[in-house]
């Protein structure tokens, strides 16, 4: 069996679907990864056996994508995979309209979280659900969705037949890569003097595109609003290849005078960030099931996330974390400094956070579903 895996990025084929193709090769099952190459090339390459194909999918509408599309068919036509596995919006509808003019019918699609969402207008909000809707009805074999809300949107809108949609879930590797009782607490006291941080500051974290979608303007406005000196705000990300959205750079940029926010860039040593962290904020404009959250609870982190889809099925309100609206600097700030002046409340929400991850997130399970779903739609 052959499985043709398609994303826009490699940070996302590296991040996200790594596991799942490394479980793949154990199982004699051949991977191709088809992405954009930038920074994560030789991780993918790593995994002894996957192929490896760099094509600029993109991450917009826009006419280059007729190219894209004629580029996709050469390669399906080449390739001639079993399966083609996409993930990531503009990326998924390239790929199955390619996959139609290839004549491959075994499609799967992992909606990582609908491009609708709240907060857009009706008119926007319709056209997204449309292309979706169109997508996965005649596109499409199969459909796994991450969000339990976009798994109900998807049997009640009729997107495809019910028995064809299935609700999986996220995970991370919670034995190995985030098993938190290995990171001692000498090695954070060491870490935290790597990144000059004092053993009594809080640091609260962030992990995501530097894009003004992921509420990281209104995060650096309401950490600048704090009135504590022993914190530490640790931003780890970039902006990514392709992406337009310079001017929230920019903005971000006025924020890097300030000594008590750390600028990391993308990093690959996540768990043991997050092992020295006491708050996770994600204040999201759009998500499926952030998979950043569920690393941070993992870690024993209190989460503060905005009322979206994904975020909402993550967080329990005052249980392990905060949930505040969108676009609301001055809530962050007052909820981070709840949890700075109550210890006793940080420390809950965080045990609270490392438990409903052990319960809720293991990537393990998802993997053999996925991998389960592979077999039968090839043996059928």
């Amino acid at each position: 069996m052959k499985v043709l895996q398609v994303t826009a990025v490699d940070t996302m084929m590296h991040n996200m679907i790594g596991s799942l193709n490394r479980e793949c090769l154990k199982q004699d099952i051949d991977v191709v990864a088809l992405c954009e190459v930038s920074d994560h090339g030789s991780f993918i390459l790593n995994n002894q056996g996957i192929n490896l194909i760099d094509i600029k999918v993109g991450r917009k509408i826009s006419i280059s994508n007729l190219i894209t599309i004629f580029k996709l068919v050469r390669v399906l036509k080449r390739e001639q995979p079993d399966i083609i596995h996409t993930h990531a919006p503009i990326a998924s509808v390239l790929s199955r309209i390619a996959a139609k003019i290839a004549g491959i019918d075994n499609v799967i699609y992992t909606a990582h979280g609908y491009y609708f969402h709240d907060g857009m207008s009706k008119l926007k909000y319709y056209f997204y659900f449309n292309i979706e809707k169109i997508m996965a009805k005649y596109f499409t074999k199969m459909l796994f969705l991450q969000s339990k809300e976009d798994f109900d949107i998807s049997v009640n809108k009729k997107f495809s037949n019910k028995e064809n949609i299935y609700h999986i879930g996220n995970g991370i590797d919670l034995q190995e890569k985030f098993y938190f009782e290995k990171y001692k607490q000498k090695h954070k006291i060491q870490f935290r003097k790597n990144l000059n941080i004092p053993e009594e500051d809080i640091v609260i974290s962030f992990i995501g595109r530097l894009v003004s979608e992921k509420g990281i303007l209104d995060l650096l406005s309401g950490f600048e609003k704090i009135n504590h000196k022993n914190i530490k705000l640790l931003i780890i990300g970039d902006i990514a290849p392709g992406e337009r959205d310079i001017k929230t750079l920019e903005e971000i940029n006025r924020y890097k005078k300030n000594k008590n926010i750390i600028f990391l860039g993308r990093r690959e040593d996540i768990p043991e960030l997050l092992s020295i962290s006491d708050i996770f904020c994600l204040p999201s404009y759009r998500e499926g099931l952030p998979r950043s959250i569920i690393e941070a609870m993992a870690m024993e982190n209190a989460i503060i996330a905005t009322d979206i889809r994904g975020c909402r099925e993550q967080v329990e309100n005052n249980f392990n974390g905060f949930i505040i609206p969108i676009n609301s600097p001055d809530e962050i700030s007052e909820k981070i400094t709840i949890l700075l002046e109550n210890k006793d409340l940080l420390a809950k929400f965080k045990k609270n956070s490392f438990n409903l991850a052990k319960e809720r997130y293991d990537e393990k399970k998802i993997v053999d579903f996925q991998i389960k779903k592979f077999k039968e739609m090839v043996e059928n």
